[in-house]
């Protein structure tokens, strides 16, 4: 190890520690920046492993996507404490640091929109947000060019021999997944015998870990918003509450959360 290298210098502390410019004298805005700062880098933690455990999970590899899978419920779980310190600001504190956001908002965050789309939450619309980074829309509509997390592993279903009808398989990349009474036969054939199909029971509950850390995070940013700002307009003219409480309706592994009713 050569040395020359520090802690410091390792982690590149002196360009992430001079990363935070506010706009404003607002003391809070330091809280905020920072907030969101670190939120990006879970994101970041999160799609290195899930793109490695999509690969995983394609090969019939399981067991090192489990570990990898484990980490990012991990990971959501600093992302859905954030929302307990930026909640701290009171409608005052956003007040003197919301005029200097200008039309930014958390909407147009590309990771947090390319983690919806690894996990199968696609709207092929959505990459019109980031028409203006034209890179960041290349990299997007690539990855709508893949199949999601969630299709790999019910190609992986089939694969093993349970009954995956062709058209299922066949659905397009760029689609938000939609539920299948096929598929949910298939989990819950999993479910009733764990002891059969362990790695595939194993898999199902770690994706079941995915979608309830995502909606938690998602029910938190709701009531933080609504703490702070209650139903106003977004930064950006984003909708702001009724917008986050409807896209907690949305399950990217639709069956996986029937399938419990069916039981």
């Amino acid at each position: 190890m050569p040395n020359d290298v520090s802690y410091a210098s390792y982690l590149d502390l002196d360009r992430i520690l001079s990363a935070q410019h506010p706009a404003s004298d607002a003391h809070d805005e330091m809280l905020f920046i920072i907030v969101h700062q670190a939120s990006e880098l879970w994101l970041k933690l999160c799609l290195h492993e899930l793109e490695l455990a999509r690969e995983h999970i394609a090969k019939d590899d399981l067991r090192p996507a489990f570990k990898m899978l484990s980490r990012v419920a991990r990971a959501q779980g600093q992302l859905i404490q954030s929302w307990d310190v930026l909640s701290t600001m009171t409608p005052h504190d956003y007040s003197t640091v919301r005029p200097h956001l200008g039309n930014s908002s958390g909407f147009q965050s590309a990771q947090y929109r390319m983690m919806e789309f690894l996990l199968g939450g696609r709207k092929i619309d959505m990459v019109k947000l980031h028409q203006f980074t034209p890179d960041v829309a290349a990299r997007l509509e690539a990855e709508l060019a893949r199949p999601s997390i969630y299709a790999v592993a019910v190609k992986l279903l089939a694969d093993r021999g349970f009954d995956i009808p062709a058209e299922v398989l066949a659905r397009p990349l760029d689609a938000t997944w939609e539920r299948s009474e096929a598929v949910e036969a298939a989990w819950a054939e999993i479910y009733r015998n764990p002891d059969q199909h362990w790695d595939l029971y194993e898999l199902a509950e770690k994706l079941v870990d995915l979608e309830y850390h995502f909606q938690r995070w998602r029910f938190g940013h709701l009531k933080t918003v609504e703490r702070i700002i209650g139903f106003k307009t977004g930064t950006g003219g984003t909708p702001g509450v009724p917008y986050l409480a409807g896209v907690l309706k949305k399950a990217f592994f639709p069956e996986l959360l029937s399938v419990r009713t069916a039981l």
